[in-house]
C-alpha cells in the first residue's frame, strides 16, 4: 500500500535534562523542514550554552526520501550523533532535529557511557514532545481563462480538493492541495478540462 502519511513533531519539546556522573546532558527536538532551520536552530542553541563542551545532534528531513546527518561534535565517533539519530528511528518522526548540548562533569563516562547517555537524552526530549501525523499532499496549479471559472470550480468541489490560493483576474490562477493518495483521480479529472493547464507538485 502506497503510504501517504509521515510523523513529525507539533512544536519544540522544550528543554529535558538527563545526568550521568556529574555530566550533564540537555535534550532538545524541533520540528524543521530545511537544514538552514538546523542551523539556526544549533547557532541559538550554542549561545544559550556557550560553556558547554559539546553540542551534538541529528536530523531528518523529508516524507518519502528521508535524508539525515548525525554529528558527534568532537564525541568519539559515533558514541553521540548515531544513538540520537537512532532515537529519531525508533520514534518514527521526520522533518526533525534532535540537540543534545554536553556539559563534562569532570568524570569520563567512556564510549559505552556516552552512547548510553546522549541515546536517554534524545529519548527524552522525544518524549516530552508532541508527535502528530501529517498527510503527504499533492499541490495542483491550475492556470485557465476566466470563461472556464465554473467548470473548474465544479471539479474542485466534487474532488473535495482544498484551494490554497486563488488569482481570479482575466487568466486565472488556483493553487490546490489534495492527498497523495487522491491524486491520481484528481489529475485525471482536472487533465479533463479543456484549456486548463495543470503542474504538480509533491507537499510534504
Amino acid at each position: 500500500m502506497d503510504i501517504d502519511t509521515y510523523k513529525t513533531l507539533a512544536a519544540p519539546s522544550g528543554e529535558t535534562l538527563f545526568k550521568d556522573k556529574n555530566s550533564k546532558f540537555y535534550g532538545y527536538a524541533f520540528p524543521v523542514t530545511t537544514e538552514e532551520e538546523v542551523k539556526t536552530i544549533l547557532d541559538g542553541l550554542r549561545r544559550q550554552h556557550h560553556s558547554a563542551r559539546h553540542w551534538c545532534y541529528a536530523f531528518q528531513l523529508g516524507a518519502e526520501t528521508l535524508y539525515y546527518r548525525a554529528n558527534d561534535d568532537g564525541e568519539p565517533n559515533n558514541s553521540a550523533g548515531m544513538p540520537i539519530y537512532g532515537q529519531i528511528q525508533s520514534f518514527g518522526v521526520t522533518n526533525v532535529v534532535v540537540v543534545v548540548v554536553r556539559y563534562f562533569g569532570g568524570i569520563k563516562l567512556g564510549v559505552g557511557g556516552l552512547i548510553a547517555a546522549y541515546r536517554t537524552a534524545a529519548q527524552m526530549a522525544l518524549e516530552a514532545s508532541v508527535i502528530l501525523e501529517k498527510t503527504i499532499d499533492v499541490q495542483f496549479t491550475l492556470t485557465f481563462g476566466y470563461q472556464h471559472m465554473n467548470k473548474v470550480m465544479r471539479v474542485i468541489r466534487e474532488k473535495n480538493l482544498a484551494i490554497l490560493s486563488q488569482k481570479m483576474e482575466m487568466d486565472c490562477e488556483v493553487v490546490i492541495s489534495t492527498r497523495k493518495k487522491n491524486a491520481a483521480a484528481a489529475a485525471a479529472a482536472l487533465q479533463n478540462l479543456y484549456e486548463v493547464e495543470v503542474s504538480s507538485k509533491l507537499q510534504p
